[in-house]
């Protein structure tokens, strides 16, 4: 949730984050009124409840023929008193409502528009030359990695077994990133997947995206489509001990997705499925923190595609493609020979206070003081990497070659057909 203070001490930087998004800077008024509104109504019930206390307190003192008429008046204030708390939780929820349609304020330097309009930071590794090369479908199908056909059957579309070889390049990859942040740091969590609506509100996931995921209506729970969700709500409604630094996870988990509006779009093999696998970096720290700690988890992303020796590019995601909860966001794409152009892979978000506001996730300050806390995520591994590294290591008879990284997890340098 965006930071009332900031709306009111500079809600023009507000506007200019929401027409960087494409989304209505009008919002912004109508949460200082909401505001204002509410700041009121607060008054006012406070104002009320001491009257009340005082004529209470009142009637004791009282002489016996004027307790009759006091009595009277402090019942009168107390349903005074009622009304006002009902004014009071009408304008909470109205400024909740409209606070909860703001995204959060963007980092000076995002570039403003939508979905192509990113800048790219840096390119990495060299192109592959492969004469007409084959898609990961069809590499997988070959080496028998993976079986689309009996996913669906069992499952629906975009459902798959991964099988084999498959199954072991996908554990090692996992097993690998496990590996890089567990040496960096990391504490290392398996999560639950299902969570509370609380939980997936507060990490900003059931705004505009609320189609994307799944939930079980009979126990009023979501599938998580990130454990960054989980690892979230970890510390929900806690005062974190942040002395020492940042505290970081890193989870393994399957991860939903309902893929909702995006028929017809990458329908073959595994680039967009309802499930996947996915190890997530995920740190709490102090705002002034945020920073250095986005750059570090780029980093670490970047030297896990250096390990698993892709070509890739870094873009800075423009302010419209963000998602509510980023104030800046770093997608690493890469390569993919079969279609000619770079595909995202990995990405990383700083979602400065916006998160931990909405979940009471906070810290002390030196003075002992409560603070908000930031918090960020970091994608480490997907099972999507291996479109990428099956098709950049493809060879001219079908097999696949395996980075070295990941050779000692599988037992072998090359798939063979």
């Amino acid at each position: 949730m965006i930071d009332v203070k900031l709306v009111r001490e500079n809600p023009d930087r507000v506007r200019a984050s929401q027409r960087s998004r494409g989304e209505d800077p009008a919002l912004v008024d109508a949460l200082l009124s909401a505001d204002a509104d509410r700041r009121a109504a607060v008054l006012a019930a406070d104002t009320l409840r001491a009257e009340h206390k005082a004529s209470s307190k009142s009637i004791g003192k009282a002489a016996p023929e004027d307790r009759k008429a006091l009595v009277a008046a402090a019942a009168e204030l107390a349903a005074k008193v009622k009304e006002a708390e009902a004014a009071q939780a009408r304008a909470d929820e109205v400024f909740d409502e409209v606070a909860r349609k703001i995204g959060n304020v963007i980092i000076d330097g995002v570039p403003a528009g939508g979905e192509d309009d990113f800048v790219v930071l840096e390119h990495v590794g060299e192109i592959p030359e492969i004469e007409n090369p084959k898609d990961h479908l069809e590499l997988a199908e070959g080496l028998g990695l993976l079986d689309m056909e009996r996913g669906a059957k069992v499952s629906g579309s975009r459902f798959y077994f991964m099988k084999g070889h498959g199954a072991l390049f996908q554990m090692a990859l996992l097993q690998l990133a496990v590996q890089k942040a567990v040496a960096n740091g990391f504490t290392l969590m398996i999560p639950p997947v299902l969570v509370k609506p609380e939980v997936m509100a507060g990490t900003g996931f059931l705004g505009a995206h609320a189609d994307e995921i799944y939930r079980l209506e009979a126990d009023d729970l979501y599938l998580v489509g990130t454990s960054e969700v989980p690892l979230a709500g970890y510390h929900m409604d806690e005062i974190l001990d942040l002395s020492n630094g940042p505290v970081r996870y890193a989870a393994q988990s399957s991860c939903f997705r309902r893929e909702a509006g995006s028929y017809g779009k990458d329908t073959r093999g595994i680039i967009r499925v309802h499930q996947f696998d996915k190890i997530e970096m995920f740190v709490y720290c102090k705002p002034e923190d945020a920073e250095a700690e986005h750059q570090r988890l780029l980093n670490w992303e970047k030297e896990m595609l250096a390990a698993v020796e892709v070509p890739y590019r870094v873009i800075d995601v423009a302010a419209g493609d963000l998602g509510s909860s980023a104030a800046r966001k770093f997608d690493s794409e890469a390569w993919v020979p079969s279609q000619g152009r770079y595909r995202e892979l990995t990405s990383t978000s700083n979602c400065t206070t916006f998160q931990a506001r909405r979940l009471g996730i906070r810290y002390r300050d030196e003075d002992g003081r409560p603070q908000i806390a930031a918090t960020l995520n970091g994608t480490l591994a997907t099972t999507r990497w291996l479109v990428a590294i099956w098709e950049n290591h493809q060879q001219p008879d079908g097999s696949v070659r395996v980075p070295a990284a990941l050779q000692p997890f599988i037992g072998t340098d090359v798939l063979r057909p």
